[in-house]
Formats: C-alpha cells, sequence, structure tokens
C-alpha cells in the first residue's frame, strides 16, 4: 500500500506551517533588535549630552549647557519608553519561537510517519518478489522431478517391452 495522499497533504502543510512561524520569528527576532538598537542609541545619545554639558562647563557657553541637559533627559525618556516595548518583543519572540519548534516536531513527526510508511510498503514488496523468486524455484524443481519420474516409468516401460520381445522371440 503506497503512502496515502492525505499523509503526504499532511506533511506538506506541516512545512507551510514551519516555514509561515519561522518567517514569523525571523520578523519578530528583527523588531527585537531594532529597539534594542534603538535603545543603545538612546545611551549614545544621553552620554553625548552629558558630554556637552561637562564641555559647555569649561567653555561657559549656556547654550550648550541646555543642549545637553535636554539631549540627556531626552535620551533617558525615550530609553525608559523602550523598556516595556523590549520586554514585550522578547515575550513575543519567546512565544513565536515555541510555536516555530512545536511546528518543527509536528513536520518530523509526519515526516517519520510517511518514512515508516514507506519503508514497510518496500519490505512488503521484498517479500512479495521473494516469495514469486520461490514460487518459481519450488515450480521449477517439482517440474524436474515430474520429468524424471516420467522419464523412469518411461525406461521402466521401455525394459518391460524389451523383455516380452525377448520372451517372445525365445518362444519362437
Amino acid at each position: 500500500m503506497a503512502v496515502s495522499r492525505a499523509l503526504r497533504r499532511l506533511l506538506r502543510i506541516r512545512e507551510l506551517e514551519e516555514e509561515q512561524g519561522r518567517i514569523a520569528l525571523e520578523a519578530a527576532l528583527g523588531d527585537l533588535i531594532r529597539l534594542k538598537s534603538a535603545q543603545a542609541a538612546s545611551v549614545e545619545r544621553g552620554r553625548r549630552g552629558r558630554r556637552l554639558v561637562g564641555s559647555s562647563a569649561v567653555s561657559g557657553e549656556l547654550a550648550d549647557r541646555l543642549a545637553g541637559l535636554e539631549e540627556a533627559r531626552t535620551a533617558e525618556r525615550v530609553a525608559l519608553a523602550l523598556v516595556p516595548r523590549i520586554a514585550d518583543a522578547d515575550e513575543e519572540v519567546a512565544s513565536l519561537r515555541e510555536d516555530y519548534l512545536a511546528s518543527r516536531v509536528e513536520r518530523r513527526q509526519a515526516e517519520t510517519l510517511i518514512q515508516e510508511a514507506e519503508a514497510r510498503d518496500a519490505l512488503d514488496a521484498d517479500r512479495k518478489s521473494q516469495q514469486a523468486l520461490d514460487d518459481w524455484f519450488r515450480n521449477r524443481l517439482h517440474r524436474a522431478g515430474l520429468e524424471a519420474q516420467e522419464a523412469r516409468s518411461g525406461a521402466k516401460a521401455s525394459i518391460a517391452l524389451d523383455e516380452k520381445k525377448s520372451a517372445d522371440e525365445r518362444e519362437t
């Protein structure tokens, strides 16, 4: 019995689900990386603001000092706003990773079912082939035995016929 079309269809569906899960996971990872990059940029922006405050203290520029303070405060607000978004993105990535791995396991299970069915089919085909060879060989041996038996009975009949002719000739 060949592998059923339904089983092959199931495998195809599992492959598609796995592919979609992988794509969703990659997108979520990309978003997480983008958010972490924004957080790193915010930290760098805060450093630049603090450096500007420090350099304005030396130079005495009030505008630079105010700009530096504002940069530092803005960077802190952005960093605080990014923390919950990064946490949400981490949770989403973890959830999508679990879904992806589950779909991967399901696909592998479907593949295993198909491979086992194909192996059973191959084993059955081998058995049938061996059975046919055994039957052919048995028939050949049986035919050879019958032919030998016929030859022996034919030889016995021939010997009996020869003996009868000899007996007839002796009588005459």
